[in-house]
């Protein structure tokens, strides 16, 4: 009877106690009876003691490691704490040992520092020279280094210091030089092209006759947009052209800025643009006036010319000038000339009136032209004074950019009419008293003439 439940019990135990076996050992053949279980049981548990006997061991082994490596890291924490202390207290007594030294310094620099803040503000000021200069075209390099010399806040060195005298003084010398170097010029299309430069000072500067700006953002020179008038520009080219002595030069003693003026000045055709339909008819009426007087001025030389001629020979009277068909009247006989003197007198007078019109026309055109200028110009002064005054009502404001265009319209049509008016006055005034003064020799000689074949034939 209890056979059975005890073998019941004992493969409870085994099984309790060796689950772990089981488990490792799940690989094995199933125990055939109880003694082949307990000695799997037994086996088991010989390997688990000896699998747990390798892990002590690791563990162990691990342990040992990892206080080495903890004295380790111990040791290594104490010596840089060490060190840092050492490092600290070096610094402490570097920053003393630095306070030391920059008082000393101050102590030794003493009038330097106010030196070198002189030093500093003539480069500063030397700097916008430098930077306007022409010079700066030749030796672009100076300019960087001045600047960087006077926004510099440490003490410059005795190089620094020399070289700035240098450059301060090659800029006095080279103002004195007239110098001939060969760079890169940049024309009015934008392209930079090489040329042969000429360098008056620092104040102006050209190549084939036209004058260069220096374009201080660059560092290069450039052909000026709009030249000045051809007496600058020959005078340019004059100074390219001479190898030695003396010969005529423009200097602008301000470095460009007084050129750059001038050459924007309109010239003559601009002005009388700016006049408009106006200042055109003016012109119109001028030189109308002009050509007149032109061929009435040649027409009275001319007629006073032959009129010399005439007079050396009175007796035999020409067609071919006043004078002589004048003296033509005086056909027939001197008893016939005698009775009807009165007739006679006529005649001559109706000659010389016939011949004062040719000797006085175009003059009341012209009297014409020197009244009608002043007041062409005055309705151009009216035209313009409406524009500027447009402008103004337009724009709200009287600025002078907006005003100078109709104001400059009305002081060209003003100038335009008395430009025509003055020389036409006294063209018509020469004229007048050339025409008169022929008339005068036309009265003159036929009534002395007269009066001399009546006295003749008088006495005859």
């Amino acid at each position: 009877m209890f056979r059975a439940p005890f073998k019941a019990t004992l493969i409870g135990l085994a099984l309790a106690f060796g689950a772990s076996a089981f488990s490792t050992c799940a690989s094995a053949a199933a125990p055939g009876n109880l003694d082949e279980l307990l000695q799997q049981t037994l086996n088991s548990r010989d390997q688990e003691a000896s699998l747990n006997a390798e892990r002590e061991s690791r563990f162990a082994a691990a342990r040992d490691k990892q206080a080495a490596l903890l004295a380790e890291a111990k040791a290594e924490l104490a010596a840089e704490r060490k060190r840092g202390a050492a490092l600290t207290g070096g610094f402490d007594a570097n920053e003393k040992r630095l306070g030391e030294l920059t008082a000393e310094l101050e102590a030794r620099a003493g009038n330097l520092g106010e030196m070198f803040g002189v030093v500093r503000q003539v480069a500063n000021d030397f700097s916008s020279v430098v930077r306007t200069s022409i010079i700066s075209a030749q030796f672009p390099k100076r300019q960087d280094f001045v600047t960087e010399l006077a926004q510099s806040k440490a003490l410059p060195s005795i190089e620094v210091l020399e070289r700035f005298w240098f450059e301060m003084q090659r800029e006095m010398t080279e103002s004195g030089k007239v110098v001939r170097y060969q760079t890169k010029v940049v024309m009015p299309d934008g392209k930079p092209v090489p040329a042969s430069v000429v360098r008056v000072g620092p104040f102006t500067a050209s190549t084939g006759g036209k004058y260069l700006s220096y374009l201080s953002t660059q560092g290069q020179l450039a052909v000026m947009a709009r030249q000045p008038t051809s007496k600058f520009t020959d005078a340019a080219e004059e100074v390219e052209e001479a190898k030695s002595g003396f010969v005529r030069a423009m200097v602008d003693p301000t470095r460009g800025v007084l050129l750059s003026i001038y050459s924007q000045r309109p010239n003559i055709k601009e002005r009388i643009d700016r006049g408009e339909a106006v200042g055109y008819i003016i012109i119109l009426v001028g030189l109308i006036g002009a050509g007149l007087a032109i061929y009435q001025f040649t027409y009275l030389m001319m007629v006073r010319a032959r009129v010399k001629l005439q007079l050396a020979s009175i007796e035999s009277p020409k067609t071919d000038n006043p004078l002589g068909r004048v003296l033509a009247t005086f056909q027939g006989s001197a008893a016939k000339l005698e009775e009807d003197a009165e007739i006679v007198e006529l005649r001559i007078s109706e000659a010389v009136l016939k011949e004062a019109p040719k000797l006085e026309r175009f003059q009341s055109f012209l009297r014409l032209a020197v009244a009608a200028g002043p007041l062409l110009g005055l309705i151009g002064t009216v035209v313009g004074m409406i524009v500027t005054f447009q402008s103004i009502t337009e724009s709200g404001s009287s600025d002078p950019k907006l005003m100078a265009a109709g104001i400059s319209q009305a002081m060209i049509a003003t100038v335009l009419g008395l430009g025509i008016a003055i020389p036409l006055l006294f063209a018509n005034a020469w004229l007048t008293s050339i025409s008169k003064s022929i008339l005068q020799i036309l009265d003159e000689q036929s009534t002395g003439l007269l009066a001399g074949r009546l006295e003749a034939a008088r006495h005859g």
